[in-house]
């Protein structure tokens, strides 16, 4: 029978390990044929590990290189994200789970009124920890992108066009739309007052068709208004 000592150590290191983030092992499969092993985790708490989110923005985040052939991998996990101090909980789906999320019936997605936001894939993730850091609002910078959207549309329309943040600053609000042109990012900026305006209109009118249709159950995103009509 194990003693009481040795029960209570083992209930103080799972707490700590649900405190942290349990980590867990995967496997990579290279083009070069070869597999190597990786220890990754499925939370991470950006007060507590700061270093996490300077990853995420430099595109660091989740990096493994193959030590055969030295090719690097980027790949997407479901992962929690934490940041207590900005009132932010995230679950982070991998880009590939992007159609079934959309398939989920209200039935099947349980609801809770405080429950985490969603967010697909990781450059997402990048994007929202920006907006977030730099003290914006998530659904009127959502709302700006698909301005900057729909406008590149009508001059591209058979591109496939996807819109960043990228920062703040004394110009206004920087945008990057990629896809227009092979290898080349277009900048685009907003002013400030017009940012303002965005987040007065949706202060006063939440229920605008535009800030609705940015958003499905919990994930918010331009990326909601270019889903395929067989997603609706």
């Amino acid at each position: 029978m194990r003693s009481l000592a040795t029960f209570v150590t083992l209930q103080e290191f799972l707490a700590v390990q649900i405190e942290q983030g349990v980590n867990m092992k995967r496997k990579i499969t290279c083009y070069c044929d070869s597999s190597f092993e990786i220890d990754t985790p499925t939370e991470i708490n950006l007060d507590k590990n700061p270093e996490y989110l300077d990853e995420i923005l430099e595109g660091t985040f989740f990096s493994f290189e193959c030590k055969k052939c030295k090719k690097m991998h980027k790949p997407e996990y479901p992962l929690k994200v934490i940041w207590e101090g900005k009132k932010l909980n995230l679950d982070v789906l991998p880009e590939q789970e992007r159609n079934a999320f959309y398939k989920k019936s209200a039935a099947q997605v349980q609801k809770k009124s405080q429950g985490p936001e969603v967010l697909i894939g990781y450059p997402e993730m990048a994007d929202r920890l920006a907006v977030v850091k730099d003290a914006l609002e998530p659904m009127a910078i959502e709302a700006l992108k698909s301005y900057l959207l729909a406008k590149a549309e009508e001059n591209y329309p058979e591109n496939d066009i996807n819109a960043w943040y990228y920062g703040n600053g004394p110009q206004g609000i920087e945008f990057h739309l990629d896809g227009i042109r092979p290898d080349e990012v277009a900048v685009m900026r907003i002013p400030q007052e017009i940012y303002q305006k965005t987040i007065d209109d949706y202060k006063r009118n939440p229920k605008k068709e535009l800030f609705t249709s940015l958003r499905v159950r919990s994930y918010l995103s331009v990326q909601n208004l270019m889903r395929p009509e067989i997603l609706k």
